[in-house]
């Protein structure tokens, strides 16, 4: 058998952010990922020595001629046909959008089955949009559209459908909105409605004509990366033939036992080296 041909099997494609502190994009998705048993191919789209959340940020955004010459790289060692997901994630311009859009279109050509997971990363409620207008167009220009499955927080529900939701009722017609250009799933995480329990926030699934709505413990604790980490834990949960609700929910689950040992250990960033046996499959009963 030829080692140079005879790719390895892998599970998952990552296209996200890496920093060399903290846990942010690939570097919160990938050992959750690992962690379930999965080989994961992790394409960065930037090298950055930590999350933009700090005094100072070194690095940069990667070439989009880089970005597409690593997934041409991944194309030709078969790792499209081999795979069952791909997922993206922070982009860092909107040149790196388009060479994802580009190699999901590819990707769909020599793997019909393959399912795309689009993190719309653009903001959070706290922070409001944190890139540039470029990559909020070809979000929801272009990456939306080809998405089987989204992963927005509640404000980038807003941001794409146009208004903010803050009840049940704009929620649902938000996501409608959204689910027109594909009638793609969609999972909206750290929800906060009108009707939400004050120590509680939500991930609510949309899938088919049904939704579930999924309460977690909220915590005084705002790490950055826990939207990579759910989806990177809620991509392992369906590649280990979880349902979407019981993988949304066994995410949250862990995510939470997560924080709670980064809190009980008097750290910010998520310290998920120290807490690596919360991130298996076993590593957090869901609740019911």
């Amino acid at each position: 058998m030829n080692r140079e041909t005879t790719p390895m099997t892998t599970s998952i494609i990552s296209i996200q952010s890496q920093v060399v502190h903290g846990h942010v994009g690939n570097s919160a998705a990938v050992l959750p990922m690992q962690a379930h048993g999965l080989n994961v191919a992790a394409v960065p789209t930037t090298l950055l020595s930590n999350h933009p959340g700090f005094e100072t940020t070194r690095g940069r955004v990667l070439d989009a001629e880089l970005v597409g010459d690593l997934l041409r790289g991944v194309e030709e060692r078969g790792l499209i046909e081999t795979s069952r997901y791909i997922v993206s994630g922070y982009l860092g311009s909107r040149a790196n959008g388009e060479m994802v859009a580009a190699f999901i279109k590819r990707a769909r050509q020599l793997n019909p089955a393959i399912t795309y997971i689009c993190d719309p990363v653009m903001g959070d409620a706290h922070v409001g949009v944190f890139v540039p207008d470029q990559i909020v167009a070809c979000i929801c220009d272009e990456l939306i559209a080809l998405a089987d499955l989204l992963t927005p927080n509640q404000f980038e529900v807003g941001l794409i459908a146009g208004s903010p939701p803050t009840t049940w009722s704009e929620l649902e017609a938000a996501v409608q909105k959204i689910q027109t250009w594909r009638n793609a799933r969609v999972v909206v995480t750290s929800c906060r409605l009108a009707d939400t329990p004050n120590d509680s926030l939500e991930n609510i699934v949309f899938e088919d004509a049904a939704s579930t709505r999924l309460p977690s413990l909220r915590l005084e604790l705002a790490a950055a990366g826990t939207g990579d980490l759910y989806t990177g834990l809620l991509a392992a949960g369906l590649a280990r033939n979880l349902s979407l609700v019981d993988a949304a929910r066994r995410a949250a689950a862990i995510v939470l036992e997560v924080l709670k040992r980064t809190m009980a250990a008097g750290e910010r960033e998520m310290q998920l080296a120290g807490v690596i046996n919360a991130l298996s499959p076993a590593g957090a009963e869901p609740p019911r």
